[in-house]
Formats: C-alpha cells, sequence, structure tokens
C-alpha cells in the first residue's frame, strides 16, 4: 500500500513543505532502518530531537513538530516535511493509512490492566486457534503468528511497526489478532488508528508509577481503550476490584461483568469447583445463563477469573463458547507459574509477579496448594526483588506481601538497570520486616545480591513438602545492569540449582 505526502498530511492535520505528490509506502522512528519510499517520524526525545538524525536516514520524507522543522531548516533538509504540533498524536493514523488500515480487516481483541494480561491473552490465542481461527499475537512474551515467533521488542510495539505488523498478518491470512495492551501504550498513542473489536479489563494495582503519577492517571490511562477515540467496539470487565467497577460504568460501548466473587451480580460467573495436586483446577463458568465446565491446567483463583475473562471476551468476538473451552483446556503460559521439576520431593515454581498485588496472589495460591482440605501442608519460601530505575514506592509494599505470607522470604536484584542495587534490597526488606514485626508470624529474612546465589539457597532450604518460587522475571531471559543485558533465566537456575543438591527423598546426589 502507498500514499501521497499530500493524503497524509490531511490526516495529520498537518502542513506540508514540499511535494505532496510522492508516494510514501512504509512509516518508521528508527531513522536507520527506512529505505527509499519511506517517511522518517521524527520525534523530540528525552535528550536529542529525532530529527538530529535526519540526514543519516535514507526516507524520502520527514514527519516532525515545530522544533523538529528549525533543526531541520538549520541542517538545509530539501526533503519534503509534514509538521505536526504533536506527531505521538497522529503517528498511528498516519501509519494506518500507510498500511491500508489492516485492522478494518481484522477481529483485533486487546487486554490491558495491571496483572493477567499474558496468561488472558495466552487463553484467548489457545481458545481461538481451537475454535478453527488463524490467530495473531502481540504482548509481553513477544509476537506469534499461529504460534511461530516474529521479532518484536515491545509488549505494544510503536505505532508504525504495529501497523506493519498487522498488515502482514492480513497478508499471511490471520483473522483474529490478540495483544496486550498496556498504560504506556494507550497514552503515548501507540494504538492510535488500530480499530479494536473487543477490549478486555482485567485488573488494577500498584504499578508504573514511576511514568503515571497517581493511581488515578494510572487508571485514566487504562481507560482510553474503553472511553473516547479508538475505543472499542465491546467491553468485557472484571469487576471483583473497584476499579473494574469504575471501568464498567465508564465504557462506552455494550459491555459485559465477569466476576469470580459468590454473589456477584455479572453477566459471567466463574469459581472452581475442584483442584488437582499439579494445581490444575475444575472450573464452571456461566456464560449468559448456560453452565459450562472446564479443566483449567493454571493454578489459582487469579487464573479463574482470567480464563472467565477470556471466554467473555471471545464469546464478545462471536466464538462459540464450548469450542473455545476446549482450546483453553491446554494452554501453557511460559513464566507464569510454571512448575520446575527435576524429580525433587517439594514444588518449585518460577512466576513473572512482580507487583505487590501478583506477589500476595501467586503467594495465596502457592497456600492454598500446600494446605490442601486438611490444612497440614509445608512451607513456603520466595526469592524475590525489584527492578531498578522503576516505581520506587512498590518496593516495601512487595517486600511487606512477601513477608505476610511466606516463611523464608531472599530479598535479590531483579534488573537493577542503572540504580545502585543495594538501595533496592533494603527498600524491599524494610517493607518486610515491617510486615514481619506487625504480624508477629515467624519469618526468615534473608539478603542475596547474587540472583543465582540467592535461588541456591532457596533450593538448600526446601525439605519435602514444602514449596518454593522465584518471582519477578517469569519468561525473561536477561538481567539488566547498567547498560548491559547478561543472560539470565529464572527457570534454567531453578533446574540448574535442583539438580546440583541432594534428592531428598533418596539421598543421592542428582547428576
Amino acid at each position: 500500500m502507498t500514499s501521497t505526502l499530500t493524503a497524509l498530511a490531511e490526516i495529520a492535520g498537518g502542513r506540508l513543505h514540499g511535494d505532496g505528490s510522492l508516494e510514501i509506502g512504509s512509516v518508521g522512528l528508527d531513522s536507520t532502518a527506512l529505505a527509499d519510499g519511506a517517511l522518517f517520524a521524527a520525534l523530540p526525545g528525552t535528550r536529542v530531537h529525532g530529527a538530529k538524525y535526519a540526514a543519516g536516514t535514507a526516507a524520502s520524507a520527514i514527519l516532525t513538530d515545530a522544533d523538529g522543522l528549525e533543526i531541520l531548516t538549520q541542517a538545509h533538509e530539501t526533503r519534503p516535511v509534514i509538521v505536526v504540533d504533536d506527531v505521538r498524536a497522529i503517528l498511528g493514523d498516519v501509519a494506518a493509512e500507510i498500511y491500508g488500515h489492516p485492522t478494518e480487516k481484522l477481529t483485533v481483541l486487546g487486554v490491558t490492566g495491571t496483572s493477567g494480561k499474558t496468561t488472558t491473552s495466552y487463553l484467548l490465542e489457545a481458545g481461538l486457534l481451537a475454535s478453527g481461527h488463524s490467530v495473531g499475537l502481540i504482548g509481553t512474551t513477544g509476537t506469534r503468528i499461529n504460534r511461530t515467533p516474529v521479532p518484536t521488542k515491545l509488549t505494544t510495539p510503536e505505532a508504525p511497526k504495529l501497523q506493519e505488523l498487522f498488515a502482514r498478518m492480513v497478508e499471511e491470512g490471520v483473522t483474529h489478532v490478540v495483544m496486550e495492551v498496556s498504560s504506556h501504550a494507550l497514552e503515548l498513542g501507540r494504538v492510535r488508528g488500530t480499530r479494536f473489536a473487543v477490549g478486555g479489563f482485567t485488573n488494577l494495582s500498584q504499578d508504573h508509577l514511576d511514568f503515571h503519577p497517581t493511581m488515578e492517571e494510572y487508571f485514566k490511562a487504562k481507560s482510553h481503550l474503553f472511553v473516547g477515540d479508538g475505543a472499542a467496539a465491546r467491553v468485557v470487565v472484571c469487576i471483583d476490584d473497584e476499579w473494574g467497577q469504575r471501568m464498567a460504568g465508564l465504557a462506552q460501548a455494550p459491555v459485559t461483568t465477569v466476576s469470580v466473587s459468590p454473589g456477584a451480580a455479572a453477566d459471567i460467573r466463574a469459581c472452581q469447583t475442584g483442584v488437582e495436586p499439579t494445581g490444575a483446577q475444575h472450573v464452571g463458568i456461566s456464560v449468559g445463563g448456560t453452565a459450562h465446565r472446564l479443566e483449567l491446567p493454571l493454578p489459582g483463583e487469579f487464573n479463574v477469573a482470567n480464563a472467565a475473562l477470556a471466554t467473555g471476551m471471545a464469546a464478545a468476538a462471536g466464538v462459540e463458547v464450548e469450542a473455545f473451552l476446549k482450546g483453553v483446556e491446554s494452554v501453557a503460559v511460559p513464566g507464569r507459574m510454571e512448575r520446575i521439576d527435576e524429580g525433587q520431593d517439594f514444588i518449585a515454581v518460577v512466576d513473572y509477579a512482580h507487583k505487590p498485588a501478583a506477589v500476595a496472589a501467586v503467594l495465596d495460591t502457592l497456600r492454598e496448594q500446600l494446605d490442601g482440605p486438611d490444612g497440614s501442608g509445608g512451607r513456603i519460601g520466595v526469592v524475590i526483588g525489584a527492578g531498578g530505575d522503576r516505581d520506587h514506592g512498590k518496593r516495601p509494599i512487595m517486600g511487606a506481601a512477601a513477608a505476610q505470607r511466606a516463611d523464608l522470604v531472599i530479598v535479590t536484584d531483579d534488573n537493577p538497570r542503572s540504580e545502585d542495587p543495594a538501595p533496592i534490597r533494603a527498600a524491599v526488606l524494610e517493607g518486610a520486616r515491617a510486615a514481619q514485626k506487625d504480624s508477629g508470624r515467624e519469618v526468615e529474612l534473608r539478603e542475596v545480591g547474587s540472583r543465582a546465589e540467592a535461588i541456591d539457597e532457596l533450593i538448600r532450604w526446601a525439605r519435602t513438602g514444602d514449596a518454593v518460587i522465584v518471582v519477578g522475571k517469569g519468561h525473561e531471559v536477561g538481567q539488566i545492569v547498567g547498560d548491559e543485558t547478561l543472560h539470565f533465566d529464572d527457570r534454567e537456575e531453578v533446574a540448574r540449582a535442583l539438580t546440583t543438591y541432594t534428592d531428598r527423598t533418596s539421598g543421592k546426589e542428582r547428576s
């Protein structure tokens, strides 16, 4: 697909300097990755304006703001330029035009919220595939087309890359696209130009307050999927927290409500009816008054809520529920309550939980698995940290959530980035110590800077019937220290530690 600069300037509401008949076939933010016939979107940056890089791009034209135009003028730029007030605000619409408005040919289901986006998206993908659809997935763990990986970097890619991905999916015969929609993407306009058939809301709890000044601002960012230009055509909301109840009231499209709370007045209700020793759950789901049964392979009430939300979103998109649920029964989500089994006689789990509410939820789930009906379960140990250059306020709250539930809390490093990791650990420990004092619980607290050594200590501590969990990184395979990303996979490290230490049941060293 191509569009003329005149047409793009009109869509952008911008001023065109130069030849408007030029045909544009692609758009992007990376000056080095663009070829002849492309439009370079030169955005203001935190340190340098993107227009400074225009001289080095092969792009045929430039989209920028007034400051960018001044830089280009001083550099004696001769290529055509479209000037707008705010490049990000119109970039999605421009990209959608260049790539032929691909989401008009797709059924796009967007999932937002603090926790559960990735799991809900995987549940949707599995159910839609089982229902006979061709499915694209865009999210935290990457992009896939019918489960084949496609390289991308962000949870929700920048608008040009996102529209390019949609266009590729159309070419490859995709019918349905499931995507995680982050608050950053909504606030920065990355999904402008995207037509959402269904929008889903999981929940809201403290996170990203380094980017959003307050919880109200965070909520407002999430609400962009449901209110205003570009809002989803249909809405499905879990109303088990106050934020969900508010979102259901705000949404401008028809709303389907979802709940796992007993007695809640919701359109879709779900509850656990039984649990296996593995944590797999027997679930009952009522959709539009019709009862369905589901064997959910994922543990925890929060995953019952995720499954109910996914089912509601699929139903809102016109998918037959029974066929959808058959696919859900085979789902596996990388790094989400993922069990690592090397023959040990205790439970070992890795999870992505890196927010206070998520930490509490996964530890509560482990406790339910351990205690069973007789309440005679073993101990729980957790390795936990907090990321650098991110929301400082949640660090002690995460430590508190761990100390209120676990018997051993080992505080370690988790992507310290540019920060000194010691004060980060200190903040997590501060919250843990305060919670320990307030609760009067017997909790052992340790600080181990090396994440690998922390995992070793956790595995050494465990004994028959216990459960241990490493939280924070889940599917991630890198530890960000300064400007470097070092290979580190919690799943690999837990497996290594398990195979290093003595088998508790046989007394023999495992090879």
